[in-house]
C-alpha cells in the first residue's frame, strides 16, 4: 500500500478566529501586524493550513507568550 499524502485541511479566517477566541477583526489586525499564524489569499479568501495553525499555537505555548506578545506568567 502506498503512503498517500494526507490532504491539507484549509481553514477560513472565521474558523481560525474561533479557534483563537478572537474576533475576525482582531485576527485581521494580527495578520496586518505579522503576529498571526501563516496564511495566504486563495481565490480572494484568506485561508490557513490547519497544521500550521496548530504548529503556531504550539510555538506560542513553548515561548510562554500569548498572541499579543505578553508573557503568560
Amino acid at each position: 500500500m502506498e503512503n498517500a499524502p494526507r490532504p491539507i485541511k484549509l481553514l477560513t479566517l472565521h474558523e481560525v478566529a474561533e479557534i483563537l477566541r478572537k474576533s475576525d477583526t482582531q485576527l485581521r489586525w494580527m495578520i496586518h501586524t505579522d503576529t498571526a499564524p501563516p496564511s495566504a489569499k486563495i481565490g480572494g479568501r484568506r485561508m490557513f493550513r490547519e497544521f500550521e495553525v496548530i504548529e503556531w499555537l504550539d510555538a506560542q505555548f513553548e515561548n510562554g507568550s500569548s498572541a499579543n506578545g505578553r508573557s503568560s506568567a
